[in-house]
């Protein structure tokens, strides 16, 4: 729901864009007690790219908690993925347990906690994201500088901890870049859709 401005200017622009309620989200009906792991969480994403024709690829941009849904989708479809796009998101790597980026930055996930949203069990014990996988895929990360959910320093560190080939950075925008400056955000996603598609 929150990508309701933006997708239509991406469209506009003569781009095919699906926005996904991830399970017990939007008007995804599951309950969260039924979502036990970050899989079962991702799994309209999941069954989306399972359909995309193995001629074609897609830009993944993953927002917040969503970094780590479309760190998933890399690494099960790796060659489906032309970019990954980190909006102000978790970025996980591939020499750490997957709950690494969570765990680093406590304060905000005690800020964010609600019912097994974090997925924080789930991704302790998960097997490390690939090389092959989820190492294989181009990422770019977009850091929004007025973002006081994931602090611009924390953005910073996981870029530095898992290096990206490129970084752009929204200007006056805060954590729902989508919301607040749509146009600035859809130039960017452009911009980077050209680049690396």
């Amino acid at each position: 729901w929150c990508w309701f401005k933006l997708k239509p200017l991406l469209e506009a622009a003569g781009h095919r864009v699906s926005a996904f309620d991830l399970a017990a989200s939007g008007t995804n009906t599951q309950s969260i007690q039924d979502v036990a792991t970050l899989s079962d969480y991702t799994k309209p994403l999941l069954d989306f790219m399972a359909t995309i024709p193995p001629e074609e690829k897609v830009v993944l941009v993953g927002h917040s908690l969503g970094g780590m849904n479309i760190a998933l989708a890399m690494e099960k479809f790796p060659e489906k993925v032309s970019v990954a796009v980190f909006l102000t998101a978790f970025m996980p790597d591939s020499d750490h347990k997957p709950s690494y980026v969570l765990d680093q930055d406590r304060e905000l996930g005690k800020t964010l906690i609600r019912p097994s949203s974090l997925f924080v069990k789930d991704l302790t014990k998960a097997k490390l994201f690939t090389k092959e996988g989820f190492g294989s895929v181009r990422r770019t990360y977009v850091v929004c500088d007025e973002d006081n959910a994931i602090k611009k320093e924390f953005q910073q560190w996981m870029i530095n901890n898992n290096p990206v080939e490129g970084v752009k950075e929204l200007k006056h925008v805060d954590h729902m870049p989508m919301l607040c400056d749509p146009k600035q955000l859809s130039v960017c996603l452009l911009d980077i859709a050209v680049q690396y598609g």
